[in-house]
């Protein structure tokens, strides 16, 4: 696992107070949020995982002031360059995300890498050198792909060194995730509604068939953890041309099962959702997972029966990964084993968007 990097510094102790430094709302046009995110007085907020912030600035030094509600980590590249993870706490606080840079225009972009049961991040503002500006950030690269998904989007334990490890948050990295390393592979955006335990009809554990709180309520929330606002399709930022979505695995990996009508209902609720939002067009991969049966089935009936066009079907069998040395924190997929999912994936991806496939490395 990488180094930590946490730098959280006082205002009045910032290397940037000395200089009277700029400060730019959150909000700023020129900084381009990569995710579903909502805009307040306090700032800009989001808490589903690979939420993204990226900006192009000059000057020397880049801080944020910011909170959170629990404890999040941040993958952060500076320049294009691995600058390490940053860890984001407590309540109006700054942290200091770039220094000593040279003399210039840079770019930085920060990837929240743990999900929302670790906290809702606000940022309040961005704080330059005192001659420093924020300039009009990269423009979108023009894909976008939305996955729905469970821990296996969320990149759970893809950081753990054994699949006896307990999960822990410092071990989650969202962008080891089969989602993330699809998206880079095909040089796309991404907006990442996934949950770890989260099914269609019922979740991980629940000792009902069916679960009152599923993917099928938070698939229209702007927050995974809140009612609250409703997540607004038709005013949204972007627009997926591709939405996989990875479900089932925990609908059935413990007992009891949902019926095959639970979940048939759930799932098509979930589609219908989508078609409402985004039309006819947008094509919809949805994936079996390795679970096998009856989840196989009931997806690939689905998929065959349902009255909507442009559904892909996809499956993940059992033997896709080894159980050792590709199994990560409570035997979910490591980075490795994530990478195996998503070679899997790409061609399918290709297909129904008609985008190219070369050969090239998967990371």
């Amino acid at each position: 696992m990488k180094r930590l990097m946490l730098i959280v510094l006082a205002l009045c102790t910032s290397p940037l107070s000395a200089h009277e430094p700029a400060s730019f709302p959150a909000a700023s046009p020129e900084i381009r949020y990569i995710g579903r995110t909502a805009v307040s007085d306090e700032g800009v907020s989001f808490d589903w995982s690979g939420c993204t912030m990226v900006c192009r600035f000059t000057g020397r030094t880049l801080a944020l002031r910011v909170s959170d509600t629990r404890k999040n980590y941040y993958n952060l590249t500076v320049d294009g360059h691995d600058a390490g993870v940053v860890v984001v706490t407590g309540r109006d606080t700054l942290i200091t995300l770039a220094a000593n840079l040279p003399r210039g225009e840079h770019l930085l972009r920060m990837q929240k890498r743990t999900e929302a049961e670790q906290g809702c991040t606000t940022i309040h503002a961005v704080l330059l050198d005192k001659d420093g500006r924020l300039l009009p950030a990269p423009a979108a690269p023009g894909r976008h792909i939305e996955f729905i998904g469970n821990s296996l989007t969320c990149g759970y334990g893809t950081e753990g060194l054994s699949p006896d490890e307990p999960f822990k948050a410092e071990t989650e990295n969202c962008d080891k995730s089969f989602s993330c390393i699809i998206a880079r592979y095909f040089g796309a955006d991404y907006t990442l509604i996934s949950h770890s335990g989260q099914g269609a009809a019922r979740n991980y554990g629940d000792k009902n068939t069916a679960s009152t709180l599923t993917m099928v309520q938070r698939i229209g929330r702007t927050f995974d953890l809140r009612e609250a606002p409703a997540w607004d399709f038709a005013k949204a930022p972007f627009r997926p041309d591709l939405v996989v979505i990875n479900l089932g695995t925990n609908d059935f990996s413990t007992l009891p099962h949902p019926s095959r009508e639970e979940f048939r209902t759930a799932y098509l609720q979930i589609l219908a959702t989508l078609r409402e939002a985004y039309g006819d067009r947008t094509p919809i991969l949805c994936v079996a997972p390795r679970v096998e049966e009856p989840a196989f089935t009931y997806i690939r009936e689905i998929c065959l029966e349902a009255p909507y066009p442009n559904l892909g079907f996809a499956a993940v069998l059992p033997g896709y990964c080894n159980d050792s040395s590709d199994l990560g924190s409570s035997a979910h997929p490591n980075y490795a084993g994530q990478r195996k999912m998503a070679m899997l994936l790409i061609p399918y991806v290709s297909t129904l968007t008609g985008w190219e496939a070369p050969m090239q490395a998967i990371k």
